[in-house]
């Protein structure tokens, strides 16, 4: 019987899911280890509004938890030496060097939280793959469990399906659990967890090769989606339709549904585009070369849907951004997180940079820090303020009005529900003329703009012709 749990790897994965399943249940003893002390101290600091994570409910989930079973360390020998189960929720990003290069999935993280496990476990330990991971990972595990002398390991598959910005929800009120696993009796212990709070009809059985492939494919098909509704948009454009209404006219369709169909300016966060690209590195590696290219070119529209974006804003602006102040409104890849990996506004206003404008830039919920990071990593020679560089500049606004000063346009990349509230009417005041209002994922009321003297663009309206 499972009583006492170690999940390495205190991220967006490791400690939405522990929380939940501490608060679920009460009879485990659940601690999160991770090495970075930073990192730990910020979820020991309750209350203080410095959580790693920005996750609605997550501070309420810990309120009831923290300190009764469920403590954040690091500790990651001790934690494991006590753990009957032990989650890896551990980063695999896609590999930057080497055999793989830009495809293959980078199991450092992976084998090193492994190679731990393998020599401070003792006795029988059920080891839990949470993390998502490439298809026969397990077969790597396995090979490193077989060389630990004096203990026991059954690896098991239960890879997460929750959704920033709705993590909580979704992990307290999942559509299914996967367990993947070959030990009836692992799979029986894992189960009688979830069991606690998750109704015995959403808890799906496979073997291990299934599990790992079923997550990988579950965000193959939503990037795609998101990825067909963008190539979509852009017909509408051209066509004089309207994206909004053929969505609706679709998505009414039982056999489709309406999940995953709004246009925006493509799809972001941490696994999207690793998952495509893992799994196109699986299907070349099998010589299923045109398996590989039919998913290759859903991460081609996604890029494809970005540089439009930004080439368009130029055209738009009289060729030319020398000189001109862009307010960037949102940069978290979605609403209600502050996850900016691989957020679209990333390489959209990377481009802008390039094409030498002055960005101000507002987020909620984005750290100042975040942003710069994220810029410096993908635009070399650019200054956070006064465009010594000449190819443009970029500063941090945290008072969301401020963004609208001298500004010759808005973009909006991030739907953030405070953004639909704008009042137009006061902050086109504060702007440049002639004023553009470019509106990307359709959350704001282009109308009021419009009103205010401004001009507008909506992605997927064809009434802009």
């Amino acid at each position: 019987m499972v009583q006492t749990i170690c999940c390495i790897g205190a991220g967006y994965v490791g400690g939405p899911s522990m929380a939940v399943m501490a608060d679920r249940c009460p009879g485990l003893d659940i601690t999160v280890v991770d090495l970075d002390q930073q990192r730990i101290d910020a979820w020991n600091n309750l209350g203080r509004g410095s959580l790693p994570v920005y996750e609605p409910g997550l501070e309420a989930v810990l309120s009831r938890v923290a300190g009764r079973n469920l403590r954040f360390s690091t500790d990651v020998a001790g934690a494991i030496r006590t753990a009957d189960m032990v989650f890896l929720s551990v980063n695999t990003p896609t590999k930057r060097n080497g055999h793989g290069a830009g495809l293959a999935a980078d199991l450092t993280y992976i084998e090193k939280a492994a190679r731990q496990v393998a020599d401070e476990a003792r006795g029988s330990t059920i080891v839990v793959e949470r993390s998502t991971l490439p298809v026969r990972t397990a077969d790597v595990l396995h090979r490193i469990f077989a060389n630990a002398p004096g203990a026991r390991f059954e690896v098991l598959s239960n890879p997460e399906f929750m959704a920033e910005g709705t993590a909580i929800s979704d992990l307290e009120c999942p559509d299914r659990v996967l367990l993947g696993g070959n030990c009836e009796s692992s799979l029986d212990d894992l189960e009688g967890i979830y069991a606690q709070w998750v109704s015995p009809e959403r808890i799906i059985r496979t073997n291990l090769w299934s599990s790992e492939l079923a997550k990988l494919t579950a965000n193959a098909f939503l990037a795609q989606r998101i990825s067909s509704i963008n190539s979509i948009a852009a017909v509408c454009e051209q066509t004089g339709a309207d994206v909004d209404q053929v969505r609706q006219a679709i998505g009414s369709d039982s056999r489709l549904g309406h999940h995953f169909l709004k246009p925006g300016p493509g799809f972001g966060g941490s696994c999207f585009r690793k998952d495509l690209l893992n799994l196109i590195y699986l299907a070349d590696h099998y010589g299923l070369t045109p398996v590989a290219n039919y998913w290759r070119s859903v991460v081609e529209m996604n890029d494809w849907a970005q540089q439009r974006l930004a080439r368009m804003i130029v055209r738009q602006l009289f060729g030319t951004l020398r000189d001109k102040t862009i307010a960037i409104l949102g940069f978290a890849f979605k609403a209600d997180t502050n996850d900016t990996r691989e957020s679209p506004a990333i390489a959209i206003c990377s481009e802008l940079l390039r094409e030498g404008a002055h960005l101000a830039i507002h987020d909620p919920c984005v750290s100042e820090q975040a942003v710069e990071q994220a810029l410096a990593e993908r635009q070399a020679g650019v200054t956070q303020v006064g465009g010594a560089s000449g190819q443009g500049s970029f500063r941090v606004e945290p008072r969301l009005e401020l963004v609208f000063d001298d500004a010759d346009a808005v973009v909006l990349l991030t739907d953030w529900a405070e953004y639909g509230e704008l009042d137009w009417s006061r902050l086109a005041k504060r702007m440049r003329r002639p004023g553009w209002v470019f509106d990307t994922r359709r959350g704001t009321d282009l109308a009021a703009a419009r009103a205010s003297g401004l001009e507008t663009w909506a992605i997927g309206s064809g009434e802009q012709l």
